[in-house]
């Protein structure tokens, strides 16, 4: 693979990377998930870890790192929700209508 391209790789999995991160961070913030549905949370973490192992067998840096670095915020987008749902059901947070702004 030529320079530019490998550039333009990490150029790509560096912005569908950081995208993730304005999630995890509203995530943390509110301490809800609720919007989240889990399904497409592991779906998506699966395409994730497949497209890991891809770049790994295929040993192309930019594929490795995006990847590497998109699932460990999206292993932290479902730890999150399940720990949110788990303390909102035992009524440890409050319910998002009684927070305030």
């Amino acid at each position: 693979m030529t320079t530019v391209f490998t550039w333009v790789g990490y150029a790509a999995g560096t912005l569908t990377t950081i995208a993730f991160l304005p999630q995890v961070r509203q995530v943390w913030k509110t301490r809800s998930a609720e919007d989240l549905h889990i399904g497409t949370l592991v779906s998506f973490t699966v395409g994730i870890t497949l497209w890991l192992i891809y770049g790994i067998a295929v040993k192309q840096m930019p594929v490795i790192v995006a990847n590497a670095v998109t699932l460990v915020l999206q292993v932290a987008i479902i730890f999150l929700k399940l720990r949110y749902a788990r303390a909102g059901r035992r009524g440890r947070l409050p319910h998002s209508s009684q927070r305030r702004a």
